[in-house]
C-alpha cells in the first residue's frame, strides 16, 4: 500500500488552527505555535507540515 506524504503549507501568521482540512473526514481542531527557532510546526493529528513564510510578521 502507497501512502501519502503529509502535506506541507506556507503560512503567514506563527499561530495558526488546523482541522485536517476533510470537513467530516477531519480531526478536531488544534491550535499551532510555529517556534521562532525552527519556524516550522506539525499538526499532531494528520502530520500536515507549517511553515512560516520568510518575512511574514508574528
Amino acid at each position: 500500500m502507497i501512502t501519502q506524504a503529509p502535506e506541507t503549507r506556507v503560512v503567514d501568521r506563527d499561530r495558526i488552527a488546523c482541522d485536517g482540512g476533510e470537513g467530516a473526514l477531519g480531526h478536531p481542531r488544534v491550535w499551532l505555535q510555529i517556534p521562532a527557532d525552527t519556524g516550522w510546526v506539525e499538526c499532531p493529528y494528520c502530520d500536515a507540515r507549517y511553515i512560516l513564510r520568510r518575512g511574514s510578521e508574528q
